[in-house]
């Protein structure tokens, strides 16, 4: 068992997040690298020590690579002191590690991140100290599920390549995705938010390599301009998760809306009303 300590802000969005990751084994909440050796809630903002989650995770079955890439998908990395609505530096962002042979890999990563946002603010140090948080705070949200959270606990339902197109624009490679040959009825749906937002009546085989459809389920899109690599596209965004769905284009034979399997789930229609979409089984027959 190996273990890290990040600091994301308030930590009982962080611990909810990362126990539900495969390979995490334990996590506990508490006050670090401040000023001093003890601290609790109410004296925490004067020690100067950050909320962090103590992450220990099994390297057999999840590498600190992508428990990093975890935590970045939490954070946002460029707020100084602020996390969500939560500001002070008891909410500054940080990574603080126990095994010097981590430095590496944080480094890696961190590195990515500062030369894909121009610059970010994530402390990286060595753990100098950890107080545990008092037990109200221990799997707080577990607790109380109506809690405030400004981590978005929905992105786990994203895989690191459903993450990458959704949220950072990309692109899944043509023919590659196994909803291109669906052709059963029900409806499709944003992965992350599950927002109803394609029917199969709508789809068709446009030979492109990626789902096709004629049109959205109603006003469920947003539509972008999209002038990158030399290119003028119209992008196609989920409504309610602001999501990189792909790109709809108007040609001869109508619009085609070309979209990234990696964005969708299908529900078929025989689990439509199960699933909660009775209400839209109307638009798939």
């Amino acid at each position: 068992m190996k273990k890290i300590y990040l600091a994301a802000g308030c930590f009982w969005g962080a611990q909810a997040y990362f126990k539900k990751i495969d390979g995490v084994v334990n996590t506990k909440v508490g006050y670090a690298n401040g000023k001093t050796e003890d601290t609790d809630y109410t004296r925490v903002s004067n020690t100067d020590h950050a909320e962090t989650l103590m992450v220990e995770y099994d390297e057999k079955r999840i590498n600190l690579r992508k428990i990093l890439l975890h935590y970045f998908r939490i954070i946002d990395p460029t707020s100084v002191n602020r996390q969500g609505e939560d500001v002070g530096r008891q909410y500054r962002t940080g990574i603080y590690y126990t095994d010097e042979n981590d430095k590496d890999m944080i480094d890696n990563v961190y590195r990515y991140y500062e030369d894909k946002f121009g610059g970010i603010v994530v402390e990286v140090k060595p753990l100098q100290n950890f107080i545990l948080a008092e037990d109200y705070h221990q799997d707080y949200l577990d607790k109380n599920p109506n809690g405030y959270c400004h981590v978005d606990l929905s992105l786990l339902n994203l895989d690191e390549e459903s993450y990458s197109i959704m949220k950072e624009n990309n692109t899944e490679r043509p023919f590659s995705s196994e909803l291109n040959k669906e052709n059963r009825d029900g409806i499709y749906v944003d992965k992350q938010t599950k927002e109803p937002l394609f029917s199969s009546k709508d789809k068709f085989d446009a030979g492109c390599g990626w789902p096709s459809f004629r049109k959205p389920i109603g006003d469920s899109v947003d539509y972008l301009e999209d002038h990158s690599y030399g290119m003028d596209r119209v992008e196609v965004r989920s409504k309610s998760g602001d999501n990189h769905l792909g790109h709809v284009f108007n040609e001869e034979q109508g619009l085609r809306y070309c979209i990234n399997g990696k964005s969708l789930e299908f529900i078929p229609y025989e689990d439509m009303k199960k699933r909660g979409y009775e209400e839209y089984m109307k638009f798939v027959k």
